[in-house]
């Protein structure tokens, strides 16, 4: 994980971009998973925030 940016704001705050670091580190801890569970929800529903909280609060993390 990079270090963490508190002043970070993604530019398109509806969307997850995973090739960005920073920005997966950042939705990883707004949506309370791991990055890599992150992308593992982002490659099963696509990149729209809305859609990976649905997956997963649908998919908890056992």
């Amino acid at each position: 994980m990079t270090q963490p940016d508190k002043h970070f704001h993604p530019l398109d705050p509806g969307r997850i971009n995973t090739m960005d670091p920073v920005e997966l580190d950042y939705w990883a801890r707004e949506l309370g998973c791991t990055p890599a569970r992150l992308r593992k929800a982002v490659e099963a529903v696509g990149e729209h925030v809305a859609a990976v909280r649905d997956w997963l609060e649908r998919h908890p993390h056992h």
